[in-house]
């Protein structure tokens, strides 16, 4: 499958590319919010929309047949090839919302249909359109932050380690998670809180952070940022060897993994 990967993953890089020029030059003109989701925090803009349409009108045009999982659009035709694009338009809304430069386009080619227990990944790119950095990996071929192979940093300890997290939107949920998030802190260096689960996984691979872990991802959340993770190195899953998905999702070097995951579940980061 190297070549078929391959394949994909240009496809996937010229298209992210694509669409963070678009989201670049949506941003330059002004942005303002289009609607609301899943509370009055979660917003959608017109650049949002735009970027997956855009998206998915270049891999129609490149891979007719294809499966499509968008964050705005959902579900398109099931695919005839095995095939399906996973699709965050704009992963960090928010941050796009009030200009702060930690967003992205996220876009994943996997097989096996649109549940991340099922699915394989086979190719994933992540741009963060701001700073023109893409990052980029197929199954078995590495990850790589432009022309740079990443390699997650190995042997790190708990108590220096750099730990990535997000939140949800919902304020119930918020509070639970900040009450995991104050039995953790005093354990490790210190907490970063980006809001781009896409970056946030991206960076672990970078080694600009050494772990990253979440509840209730979406599919496109992390579909293209996981692959990008595990190629650089990184254990992805979930706790009790569970996959990455809603319920959890955490990504570090193995050996971290295995100090934080016990940890994480007591402390009912999962709830």
């Amino acid at each position: 499958m190297t070549n078929a990967n391959d394949e994909l993953l240009e496809i996937a890089r010229s298209t992210a590319v694509a669409a963070a020029d678009l989201v670049r030059a949506k941003r330059t003109a002004g942005v303002a919010v289009a609607a609301l989701k899943s509370s009055p925090v979660d917003v959608v803009t017109e650049a949002d929309r735009e970027s997956e349409d855009l998206i998915r009108s270049l891999l129609a045009d490149a891979r007719p047949g294809d499966g499509f999982l968008g964050e705005e659009s959902g579900a398109g035709d099931a695919s005839t090839t095995g095939v399906t694009w996973v699709v965050d338009p704009i992963d960090g809304t928010v941050n796009y919302l009030y200009d702060i430069p930690a967003y992205a386009v996220s876009i994943a080619a996997v097989e096996g249909g649109s549940d991340p227990a099922e699915w394989t990944a086979l190719a994933g790119v992540v741009v963060n359109p701001v700073l023109g950095e893409v990052y980029a990996a197929t199954r078995g071929g590495g990850a790589f932050l432009g022309r740079q192979r990443l390699q997650v940093q190995q042997g790190k300890q708990l108590a220096t380690s750099l730990v990535a997290t997000g939140f949800s939107y919902t304020a119930e949920r918020r509070e639970r998670q900040a009450s995991a998030l104050t039995r953790l802190i005093p354990l490790i260096r210190d907490i970063r809180r980006a809001g781009s689960a896409a970056l946030d996984l991206c960076s672990v691979a970078a080694g600009r952070v050494d772990a990253y872990y979440e509840r209730g991802l979406n599919p496109w959340d992390h579909a293209a940022g996981a692959l990008i993770a595990a190629e650089a190195g990184a254990q992805v899953g979930g706790l009790h060897g569970a996959p990455a998905g809603s319920l959890f999702t955490l990504a570090a070097e193995p050996g971290l993994f295995a100090q934080l995951a016990p940890l994480l579940d007591e402390f009912g980061a999962a709830f």
